[in-house]
């Protein structure tokens, strides 16, 4: 490999790097409601705040519209995507076909290790819902049920799931906006360890149901009301 080649290959490297330090910050204000859904993003005002060229700005935002955050209009530009009832709908009915079939797995394998794991994620949860900020309890809200699918041992079906993870996380944000009382979001994790713990794949399959079904509910009528 000559001089000249392999310079060239660090500069995409750092240029990639840098696509995905913005794409990171856009996703996290994003969720954050920073930019609010619907809202255009300047890529010159984005790039000047962020002492970057408008290259790994357009990069970033063409990133995250693959992900399901953004949406492109032709000479417009990109906008923060604003999910309605149907869309949060489909999301929300995908994500219990996902874990419905998790829990099914892994009722069959549970062990202790397991629910030490699932326990320490939940008693996080809880903590971080009193003092930590809406971004974190999201991820770590997200964390628990992708370690619910990835214990079940079915790649296939993690994959999935990280798949829609980025809509999720706007779902989930959702949840924390339009919830009654959004600390009780961490401690309602509790009824799924239960539900393991007995070993009956009836009681995993309602509480998921129940889960995924109150937070679709609250969402999806938040929206309706707005």
């Amino acid at each position: 490999m000559t001089a000249s080649n392999a310079f060239g290959r660090g500069m995409v490297i750092q240029q990639r790097n840098l696509v995905e330090q913005v794409a990171d910050f856009l996703t996290q204000a994003i969720i954050s409601q920073h930019y609010a859904p619907g809202q255009r993003l300047s890529e010159v005002q984005l790039a000047r705040d962020l002492g970057v060229s408008r290259a790994p700005v357009r990069e970033a935002a063409r990133l995250l519209e693959s992900r399901g955050l953004l949406v492109s209009q032709p000479r417009r530009g990109f906008f923060v995507r604003a999910l309605d009832a149907s869309e949060l709908t489909d999301v929300f009915d995908l994500r219990l076909c996902l874990e419905r079939h998790a829990l099914s797995r892994l009722v069959g394998i549970y062990d202790a290790e397991m629910e030490l794991a699932l326990r320490r994620q939940v008693e996080l949860m809880c903590q971080v819902a009193l003092e930590d900020s809406d971004s974190r309890k999201i991820e770590e809200d997200l964390a628990f049920h992708r370690m619910l699918i990835a214990l079940s041992g079915n790649r296939r079906l993690l994959k999935a799931f990280d798949d829609i993870s980025h809509e999720l996380r706007l779902c989930i944000a959702l949840i924390g906006k339009t919830h009654a009382d959004p600390d009780t979001i961490a401690t309602s994790h509790w009824a799924l360890l239960d539900a393991l713990a007995s070993g009956d794949a009836g009681r995993c399959r309602d509480a998921i149901d129940y889960h995924i079904g109150v937070a679709r509910d609250y969402v999806v009528q938040g929206i309706g009301e707005c």
